[in-house]
């Protein structure tokens, strides 16, 4: 690992590039690994780590300064951290604080705010917005422009799709203690669902395409509607394809999981 300590504009960094170079500003005591890259116009702030074979692209902004920056004259950057082997594709924004597993991966104009911390190959896709505090396992694959509130906690190997919204106001406007939705492993919520504030979905659940979410939801279980209700059992679903039960989905789907090629009761034997 590389030390720079570079408080300028225009910085020649010593890599093979891909990008031109250009107009990249590097703040105090960040770490640079090997092979890593960073796009034109990127701004990183200080003490920021960046771990090896990462790509920062275009127009980021890594490490950016909480609250406090701007009115305390004697604030300190948190430390922020980027795993290895990670992508942050253009005009995303790591707020300092946030810590990243190897991995890594956003889509483009994604908003990270601070003390979110990720496990190991996570993906948070376009536009997605999570508002920090907030804590995701590994393989957690967020699609496109989903929002995670404040104080939610997502398992290992859960999939949120698109437009997706965690809540943690019981009575907006309030002052109210904030409690975000808790998610167990393997979940997935469809397109349009709706979290409300502290609801806690099992392991191995599926939400259904715009359910609004009031009450806690029991490991296995298929919950869908306005108020969402129980539908039945995950595993009661068989595939529109092969007349097959679908669930769990882990024996259906393994592009970019650990059991891929493997089957998933095999890699789970290796455990």
């Amino acid at each position: 690992m590389t030390v720079y300590n570079l408080p300028t504009v225009n910085c020649k960094l010593p890599t093979n590039l891909k990008f031109n170079n250009r107009n990249i500003s590097i703040g105090e005591n960040v770490t640079i690994g090997e092979n890593v890259r960073i796009g034109d116009n990127t701004v990183i702030y200080d003490n920021v780590t960046i771990g090896d074979n990462t790509i920062i692209a275009n127009d980021c902004i890594i490490g950016e300064p909480l609250a406090d920056y701007y009115h305390n004259e004697n604030y300190q950057n948190p430390e922020t951290a980027i795993g290895k082997n990670s992508l942050i594709r253009s005009h995303s924004i790591l707020y300092a604080s946030v810590i990243t597993g190897e991995g890594f991966a956003t889509g483009h104009r994604v908003t990270i705010r601070e003390k979110t911390t990720f496990g190991k190959h996570c993906h948070a896709g376009t536009l997605s917005d999570i508002q920090g505090y907030s804590e995701f396992g590994d393989y957690c694959r967020l699609h496109s422009s989903v929002h995670i509130c404040q104080h939610s906690k997502i398992g290992n190997y859960v999939f949120i799709y698109p437009f997706t919204v965690f809540t943690n106001d019981p009575h907006p406007p309030s002052n109210c203690n904030k409690k975000g939705p808790e998610i167990g492993d393997y979940t997935q919520i469809a397109v349009h669902a709706v979290l409300h504030p502290g609801v806690k979905i099992g392991n191995n659940c599926l939400i259904g395409a715009g359910a609004n979410v009031l009450h806690d939801v029991p490991n296995f279980s298929v919950f869908a509607g306005n108020p969402a209700k129980y539908i039945g059992d995950v595993e009661e679903i068989l595939s529109k394809e092969t007349g097959e039960n679908h669930y769990p989905w882990m024996n259906n789907y393994d592009k970019g999981l650990p059991w891929e090629g493997l089957g998933y009761e095999k890699w789970q034997e290796k455990q």
